[in-house]
């Protein structure tokens, strides 16, 4: 593929993607939709890896003027794209303001201290921008003394604002900008909602909450030198959490229909860029695994992987889809999730695992106090992060809930898997006591322990395919199960005989082996199954291998299983 445009693979820089041969999918209609629609303070939210950045970047490179220190050329960034077409726009906004771009991503910390440092940075480094201030005939001298306190740094490089200075250095900041260019500024704030999030998780949200409102308040509420104000982030926060007083405010989030196609790419930007590089006939994967989210009215393909998948295309890395979404963060919601749930929450996860909807009231404005104040709210924020979407129209006050696509129902998976055995290690006696039932024969006590787990846990089935892939559920489980147990040497599909048993046990110090067949029980004909697995073990010979290897005694079992049920016998 000589020639070709490189991939932007984590590139989120709009003027490194267009002066460095990278493929650009154009966005640029958000800054004609968002000039012909203002407010003086907008936020999207969308999930990660949607495009967020890249797009404050690319406003950043629209918007600002060139300083006095790097002078760019903003016309030749934006040459044969969308926006380009819009002359008398490009006229009146081109390159004609001072912008402040920070992103707050990197404003966490351990504790609220270490906290508030990294938002000392992160200010001060956006303020070092403009060292220009410091001979600017335009300020007093007591102005450009403000500026220097702003940028004060200690011998170990550590900015030295005050926490006063700092509650209004947005503000500050922007007053002495304007003043200078004599132009209101424009506020770019990427991830505004991550300080809260570390926060909450870490036990200072109270001090982050006021000081983030203080600071907000600041720059957008009382700034008569703000031209408007984005921020971005995955996350509505309550208005009356940070963003008090703000009668100006608007927010634009997945079900809203403006702005929809501006974030992640659609369909037909996916068929384009796979023509492009020669990747056609990968649409269908692609489309099975990373499209499925619908923004507005709109059905949207995450852009993170499309252009990961792509990339590894291109070098011949892969063959196949791969699972890139969930590298970019811990994926802890899920998790989460699951050890609040009730019952009826875990029906509903295994109603959206094998492809079904749900349908829920999604409250899109929260405080991060009531994740954990009712459980029901953490349908919210897997709506809002990506790990759901609606699958239609809202109707009344209920959306209807599905997992977008084969990644995301991965992830669900993965997590699912991982909690269950958590969940069953925090209870040993109970799980030592179900091994031990294989080791003494009493089918009961396996048939009833076994039980409990089935109900305890989320069936992952797959409705459509065949029954010996529905036996793999159940074979999971036990193998999760016996893998806890010190000395058991568990096997997984072992040749054994004339064929391979499911799961083969030695459990040497016993001298005990264990065969065991699992069966799907169609219609829960359990009494069936459980015959044609013992005979299944008779007949192929399964434990001749466990003989062989020194077992003198060797259970045989047959388990049936159905939903959440099962049967065993032994022979």
């Amino acid at each position: 593929m000589a020639g070709k445009t490189k991939l932007p693979m984590g590139i989120e820089n709009f003027r490194e993607m267009r002066t460095g041969g990278f493929y650009y999918v154009d966005k640029t209609g958000l800054i004609k939709t968002l000039l012909e629609n203002p407010g003086k303070v907008n936020l999207f939210t969308r999930p990660r890896r949607f495009g967020k950045t890249l797009n404050m970047s690319m406003l950043r490179y629209f918007f600002e003027t060139g300083n006095d220190v790097m002078p760019f050329d903003n016309g030749t960034l934006f040459d044969g794209l969308e926006i380009s077409k819009e002359e008398k726009l490009c006229r009146e906004y081109m390159g004609k303001f001072p912008v402040i771009s920070i992103t707050l991503k990197g404003a966490t910390g351990v504790n609220y201290e270490e906290a508030k440092g990294m938002l000392r940075c992160i200010i001060g480094n956006e303020a070092m921008r403009f060292q220009f201030l410091l001979q600017s005939p335009r300020l007093t001298e007591i102005e450009r003394r403000r500026y220097e306190a702003l940028i004060s740094i200690d011998k170990r490089g550590t900015y030295t604002m005050s926490d006063e200075l700092l509650k209004i250095s947005l503000q500050t900041l922007s007053q002495l900008l304007q003043k200078h260019y004599e132009q209101d500024v424009i506020m770019l704030i990427d991830e505004y909602d991550v300080p809260l999030d570390y926060a909450y998780r870490s036990g200072y949200y109270d001090a982050m909450v006021e000081l983030i409102k203080v600071l907000f308040g600041n720059a957008f509420k009382t700034n008569d030198n703000l031209k408007f104000a984005i921020l971005t982030g995955c996350l509505r926060i309550s208005k009356e959490s940070i963003f008090t007083g703000l009668n100006n405010f608007k927010v634009y989030t997945v079900k809203d229909v403006r702005y929809k196609e501006y974030f992640g790419f659609t369909d037909a930007e996916v068929r384009q860029m796979l023509e492009y590089y020669g990747f056609s006939d990968q649409y269908d994967a692609v489309k099975e695994w990373y499209d499925g989210y619908l923004f507005g009215s709109l059905g949207i393909y995450c852009p993170w992987d499309v252009i990961n998948y792509c990339g590894d295309l291109r070098d011949g890395s892969v063959i196949e889809p791969q699972n890139y979404w969930v590298n970019t963060s811990s994926n802890d919601i899920i998790r989460r999730f699951l050890s609040k749930a009730k019952t009826s929450d875990r029906n509903d996860i295994e109603q959206l695992i094998n492809g079904n909807s749900i349908k829920k009231t999604i409250h899109q404005e929260l405080t991060y106090r009531d994740l954990d104040s009712d459980p029901d709210n953490l349908w919210s924020i897997l709506f809002t992060t990506g790990y759901l979407t609606q699958s239609s129209a809202q109707t009344g006050d209920l959306t209807e809930l599905v997992i977008p696509n084969r990644e995301i129902r991965w992830i669900f998976v993965r997590q699912i898997r991982e909690w269950f055995k958590w969940e069953t290690k925090r209870n040993m006696e109970k799980l030592e006591a179900f091994c031990r039932a294989f080791l003494e024969n009493d089918t009961t006590a396996i048939e009833e322990g076994f039980n409990a787990y089935l109900k305890k846990t989320i069936s992952i089935r797959d409705t459509n395919v065949k029954k010996e892939m529905k036996e793999n559920f159940y074979h999971g489980i036990l193998l999760g199960i016996f893998g806890n147990m010190d000395g058991w040497d568990v096997q997984s599909n072992a040749e054994s005989g004339d064929g391979y048993s499911d799961i083969s046990v030695e459990v040497e110090d016993r001298d005990i082996g264990i065969v065991i067949e699992l069966k799907y029980a169609e219609n829960a004909a359990f009494d069936n199954a459980c015959k044609e697995a013992l005979k299944q073990i008779r007949d192929r010979n399964y434990g001749e291998k466990l003989a062989d290897d020194g077992m003198t005694t060797i259970r045989k079992y047959g388990i049936a299983c159905y939903k959440r049920r099962c049967r065993v016998v032994s022979g």
